[in-house]
């Protein structure tokens, strides 16, 4: 009678133990997917954030052109820059432009998208960038979160950051 229970024990135990490595493997599995979520553009701005948007588009028309004047009124001046090499400040950041350190060539834009709380605006841009680092032309997805804060009734950016998108690039003749 106890052989025959163990037996039954076992037999019932396997099945639970390959369908919990089933389900652990599976798991394991889709945790080392990229997350497939992305902006989508609203097509229901309001004119604030219409504004922040056509903002965004001239200080990317601003950086290809190396216009650090503009720029210099656009960035606070506590205003923090993130990139795939480092981080720096306004100071750095123009100079960067200026010296061709970096030339921010081309901002393909694919999807934008503007959150406004309080005076704070965070905008969300989906982009490929072409620019010249170094000498090299290289092409980049990324996801730029640019940071505004509206002082005296102005818009001034207080952050921009790069985050490496794991897609492929979408421009062509690049």
């Amino acid at each position: 009678m106890i052989g025959a229970l163990h037996t039954n024990i076992i037999r019932m135990q396997k099945p639970i133990i390959w369908l919990s490595l089933l389900i652990i493997c599976s798991q394991l599995s889709y945790s080392q997917q990229p997350p497939t979520e992305s902006i989508k553009t609203s097509t229901n701005n309001t004119p604030e954030q219409q504004h922040i948007i056509n903002l965004s588009k001239q200080k990317w028309n601003w950086m290809s052109d190396k216009n650090v004047d503009s720029l210099n009124v656009l960035f606070d001046d506590k205003s923090m820059f993130i990139h795939m090499g480092g981080s720096w400040g306004k100071t750095q950041e123009l100079s960067t432009i200026k010296s061709g350190g970096i030339w921010y060539k081309k901002a393909e834009v694919y999807e934008v998208i503007v959150n406004i709380i309080g005076n704070t605006a965070i905008l969300l841009n989906d982009i490929d960038l072409v620019a010249e680092v170094g000498g090299n032309t290289v092409t980049n997805p990324f996801m730029v979160t640019e940071v505004y804060v509206k002082q005296n009734g102005k818009w001034k950016m207080g952050s921009l950051t790069f985050s490496h998108l794991m897609r492929q690039v979408k421009l062509k003749n690049n």
